[in-house]
């Protein structure tokens, strides 16, 4: 089970700070630093600074750092064109040495788009999949070809589809609850099939409708990795968990509910649920990002065990 650090910049945090937890991630010996897509701030925190976007703040922490994995959960395909997101992750791979994987999904945070001015289409879905094979399509050309896609939405004319990526193939992550279009959509476009804060009954529900799709799509199943994000909590006693809890707002017996809260050996026995119904990589949402004694406890007494 790989373990990977997911944050929410957009609930508050500066570059510096999520570069101090990028490294953290990297010297704790996690397997990769993620972090979310937004530029609102959700519930009752002040989101001071203010947001970061997601691949400007990326390519930064991929020349600060030699290691780990970088990634979204998830870019919004409506904040960004497909040939644009085509380049912007190709040089960030390119920055970081091949470490990246591209997290997408439709966008579905109206307010948002309000503030900053950003269209919010009824049809977001059926972009996102034009969007997925634009990018796919693009990174996929051979150098010296040509690439052209005529959609419903977009159209590209004899694109020199450059730059290109440092990997081979970007691995792509598509994720969430819907029943039929998701895992037809992550069957034909995914590496990787994430199913967000979400029971062990529910994920194995849908990490089998994702695999029958992929069947049908003439893959094997395997092909596919299958993850869970779920918040994290820990403390090696009741009077730390209930500190941690309360400095991101929630309650501890939510928490045990619904996340990864508890002592480490609670947290390590409910991942095994997660490994026992074939997920094999959990992000760890993190919600205080100033707490790298957290971390620090997660590497050494709960990911030890679970290698």
């Amino acid at each position: 089970m790989d373990l990977r650090i997911f944050t929410e910049p957009q609930q508050g945090a500066t570059y510096d700070t999520l570069l101090t937890v990028a490294k953290a991630t990297e010297d704790l010996g996690f397997d990769a630093f993620f972090r979310s897509d937004h530029y609102l701030k959700m519930g009752s925190v002040d989101g001071l600074p203010g947001p970061t976007d997601a691949w400007i703040t990326l390519a930064g922490l991929a020349r600060e750092t030699r290691r780990i994995r970088l990634g979204t959960l998830m870019t919004a395909a409506t904040f960004r064109l497909p040939g644009v997101l085509a380049i912007q992750v190709a040089q960030v791979d390119q920055m970081s040495g091949g470490r990246v994987e591209l997290g997408i999904g439709a966008g579905w945070f109206e307010e948002e788009h309000k503030a900053y001015g950003i269209p919010f289409p009824k049809e977001r879905f059926a972009r996102l999949e034009e969007q997925l094979e634009i990018v796919t399509g693009l990174w996929a050309t051979e150098p010296g070809g040509t690439y052209d896609f005529h959609g419903t939405y977009y159209d590209l004319t004899d694109s020199p589809a450059l730059p290109k990526p440092a990997q081979s193939r970007i691995p792509v992550l598509i994720g969430g609850h819907g029943a039929r279009r998701t895992p037809r959509l992550a069957a034909r476009y995914a590496d990787e099939f994430n199913m967000p804060f979400a029971s062990p009954e529910d994920s194995a529900a849908q990490f089998g409708r994702v695999r029958a799709a992929a069947e049908e799509a003439g893959r094997s199943p395997d092909e596919l990795v299958c993850s869970n994000v779920l918040v994290v909590c820990v403390g090696k006693d009741d009077h730390e968990l209930a500190r941690r809890a309360a400095a991101i707002g929630r309650e501890v017996d939510e928490l045990r509910s619904n996340g990864l809260a508890g002592s480490p050996a609670e947290v390590v026995d409910k991942i095994g649920r997660y490994q026992e119904i074939g997920s094999r990589r959990m992000y760890l949402q993190l919600l205080d990002p100033s707490d790298l004694d957290h971390l620090e406890m997660i590497s050494s007494q709960v990911q030890s065990q679970l290698s």
